[in-house]
């Protein structure tokens, strides 16, 4: 297995899987008391270098459901903020005795960079870097689309199809996706408008439109909806609210068009009433609450994998 965890780009087909289904077993036992001492003894720091709920949280919940020690680290009150260097921060928290960093940063290749820098021989995850990847993120969605057409085994995503809709140009989450579901056999088409998509495709075998009614009209199992990030971006670049959630909110409206078995994702956070209306993010459509959920699972599976070398639970 793994050692590292930074992109879905170094994952074939088979390491896909054999991750989503060392997921889909943890979450089959999670009521098992022998999870609780898969990573005891164990220490695991998140490194955190932007702010984040869901993403910390669940890492978290998935180091300590594994019985491992968890330390949270944040700029806001650190060393950092006295002018200490990111990798004398790493090496600091090195010298106490890690076997796992799993790192937020601002700057894309930034968990590339700790592992080529030598300062931590602890596993490093990477959990977003800029506007480059969100493997994590990108695996959770790939267990809860499978929980949601009843895949399992060694089942993948051909003839599933998958829009992805908003500030792709910016969206970490969008990349990743867009690499693990296409690997995994799912036909990607990214969405948004033309000044939020990315010059080329990620992959030859990604799409790209601009056009949401058009893209929706071809039938997709799989809506998944992003966020638009006005934080990452120049003012020229955001339409009017008005604007956007007339060409690409996903409403109510354009989700009853969608066939019958299509689901609906977003990665969160959401702003209701932008890019998604609350009555589609509640609906029965949808599955961010169980992306939340599957999200404890898929990342108990990384740090399992990444620490230990296993490949299947040891229970």
């Amino acid at each position: 297995m793994i050692r590292n965890f930074t992109s879905t780009s170094n994952l074939g087909r088979a390491e896909a899987l054999s991750l989503i289904k060392l997921a889909e077993d943890i979450r089959a036992q999670q009521n098992s008391p022998q999870l609780r001492n898969l990573l005891a003894h164990r220490t695991v720091a998140n490194v955190f270098y932007e702010d984040s709920t869901r993403t910390r949280i669940s890492f978290e919940l998935a180091a300590k459901r594994l019985g491992a020690d968890v330390v949270n680290f944040s700029t806001n009150g650190s060393s950092v903020s006295k002018g200490e260097t990111f990798y004398d921060t790493i090496a600091t928290l090195e010298a106490m005795g890690l076997d796992a960093v799993v790192l937020r940063s601002p700057v894309s290749g930034a968990a590339n960079d700790l592992i080529e820098s030598g300062v931590t021989q602890a596993a490093v995850i990477n959990a977003g870097d800029g506007t480059n990847e969100h493997p994590t993120q990108a695996l959770l969605d790939a267990l809860t689309i499978r929980e949601s057409f009843g895949l399992s085994g060694d089942e993948v995503f051909e003839g599933l199809s998958v829009l992805i809709t908003g500030d792709i140009k910016h969206s970490r989450v969008a990349r990743s996706n867009a690499i693990l579901l296409s690997t995994l056999g799912a036909k990607v088409t990214l969405c948004g408008p033309t000044n939020l998509l990315p010059e080329e495709s990620p992959l030859d075998r990604v799409g790209l439109t601009h056009d949401f009614d058009e893209a929706l009209a071809s039938g997709p199992d799989v809506v998944m909806m992003l966020r638009v990030q006005k934080e990452r971006m120049d003012q020229a670049l955001m339409q009017t609210n008005d604007a956007y959630i007339a060409g690409y909110q996903l409403s109510s409206s354009r989700a009853s068009r969608l066939p019958s078995q299509s689901i609906v994702m977003h990665p969160g956070p959401m702003i209701r009433e932008l890019e998604i209306s609350s009555e589609v993010a509640d609906g029965d459509r949808s599955v961010i609450r169980k992306q939340v959920t599957n999200g404890v699972f898929a990342r108990m599976a990384v740090l399992y994998s990444t620490i230990t070398g296993g490949a299947a639970l040891d229970v």
